[in-house]
């Protein structure tokens, strides 16, 4: 019972072992069920050739002296490296999840001709770190059997082809649905929302409509349907790797569907400062973040990365920035993976975040519960919340005061332009939106440490400490 204490509430499904959070660190054991498929990947040298290719996280297996005492009745222990922030594929782009799944199959491609194979295909087992994906789960990896299936083909397209397909056929973005399933997107559904010219691609019948006639079928009749995939013949390696790369090769070509501009689109080069206010506000986050020298940084509401970029030029190790408009933090991401930079951007949206979800409503981790950092930046942010989404003032500093004990906040007061756009078209109902009221209200939750006016307007930049 003492080691269940440490377990990683998300490792449950796996039968071959279990992830521990230990002291900071992340232990993986390996039990007896597992033991034979780790020692193949061991006597092939799996573990090193797929940290040297990048394909795998950085993970070693530990002596017996390494490993903690109530860890000890175990054959095999791993230690992992930890990663800055974990995240789940609702809160990816398209161009993140479209990476993830290019990962998977390159992996897949790796290891098939290795004598190796996945046997599943979760979005979960891919990570970020900074604009990279990383695959996580080693025990994934097992032994190649001649003729054999796929087996994580159908998991492969309700987490990675299906919600691509939703977006690149119909505009529509994966998030909302992704969250609200977990287990990504059936293709069953996804058959229903495609249309015959739809269809008509060879790619699509075969993928999408053929395996959904097939699963209909297992449904109505699941004996006849099991009898009649028993007749099939069976793989030959060389068919399996020419299904990967035929899927890598459509991946790679698909795109998001037209999209509309966005406000919030080449923020860096259309905002409202003035180019003496624009340069003062860089040099104001510059300086903090060059005192502070954190290891992690949220940028909430970065919008295209510029500021979260200016952060790692002055000293912070690692950031993730989060936006809710979707063109934004995809012009983001694609910064970050052209640039190389440790920075990673996320969908999200503040009043209604990622929640505890799944199993026990622990298998998901929320947004509190995973971004914890040493600073936090919010610029021009609050009135998003406080003006266009109605959230209290007092809560609102309650939330940004549990995610960093040192921070910049933007305050913009009624008479900035961008207030008074949000104001044109409602009933002006906040009379206790102030300067004085913010202020006292930051008060509550922290020490202010700084205070500068920026713009003419009357926009101010406070810097603040948890206390």
């Amino acid at each position: 019972m003492k080691n269940e204490q440490n377990i990683e509430s998300s490792s449950f499904r796996d039968n071959l072992g279990n992830v521990y959070n230990y002291e900071k660190r992340i232990l993986r054991s390996i039990n007896r069920v597992g033991k034979p498929n780790y020692e193949f990947i061991k006597s092939k040298n799996l573990l090193e050739d797929s940290i040297k290719e990048k394909y795998l996280i950085d993970t070693k297996e530990l002596s017996k002296n390494e490993i903690p005492h109530s860890l000890r009745s175990f054959d095999y222990v791993l230690e992992s490296k930890v990663l800055d922030f974990v995240t789940y594929p609702y809160e990816w782009t398209f161009e993140q999840l479209k990476k993830a799944a290019l990962h998977h199959l390159d992996f897949q491609i790796f290891l098939l001709n290795r004598g190796a194979i996945l046997r599943d295909a979760s979005a979960y087992n891919i990570q970020f770190t900074g604009s990279e994906p990383i695959f996580i789960d080693i025990l994934s990896i097992q032994k190649y059997e001649q003729g054999e299936y796929w087996s994580g083909y159908k998991q492969f397209c309700e987490n990675f082809l299906n919600p691509l397909l939703l977006g690149s056929l119909k505009g529509i973005y994966h998030n909302d649905w992704f969250r609200g399933s977990l287990e990504g997107i059936e293709t069953i559904d996804i058959n229903k929302m495609l249309s015959f010219v739809d269809k008509a691609s060879y790619k699509i019948f075969l993928h999408i409509f053929l395996q959904s006639r097939l699963i209909e079928q297992g449904l109505k009749k699941p004996n006849e349907t099991k009898n009649k995939i028993k007749k099939l013949n069976k793989y030959s390696k060389k068919y399996y790797e020419a299904i990967l790369k035929q899927l890598k090769n459509w991946i790679l070509k698909i795109d998001f569907k037209k999209k509309n501009k966005s406000i919030c689109e080449n923020y860096s080069k259309n905002h409202s400062y003035k180019s003496n206010e624009y340069a003062k506000k860089k040099e104001i986050v510059a300086d903090f973040v060059n005192k502070i020298r954190p290891n992690k940084l949220i940028d909430l509401g970065c919008n295209n990365g510029h500021f979260s970029s200016i952060c790692l030029e002055n000293g912070a190790n690692s950031v993730v920035g989060f936006d809710f408009d979707h063109n934004a933090i995809t012009e983001a991401y694609n910064r970050s993976y052209r640039e190389k930079l440790n920075f990673l951007p996320l969908v999200f949206n503040a009043v209604n975040p990622s929640p505890n979800q799944g199993w026990m409503q622990i298998e998901r981790k929320g947004f509190i519960e995973r971004f914890k950092s040493d600073a936090l930046i919010g610029l021009a942010f609050e009135h998003h919340l406080v003006i266009a989404k109605n959230i209290p003032m007092q809560q609102f500093f309650k939330w940004i005061s549990t995610i960093a004990k040192n921070g910049l906040l933007e305050f913009v007061p009624k008479s900035d332009p961008t207030v008074q756009q949000m104001l044109e078209y409602r009933d002006d109902i906040f009379d206790s939106y102030s300067e004085e009221n913010f202020e006292n209200s930051l008060k509550y939750f922290t020490k202010i440490k700084d205070k500068n006016r920026i713009t003419d307007s009357g926009r101010l930049i406070y810097q603040y400490e948890v206390i």
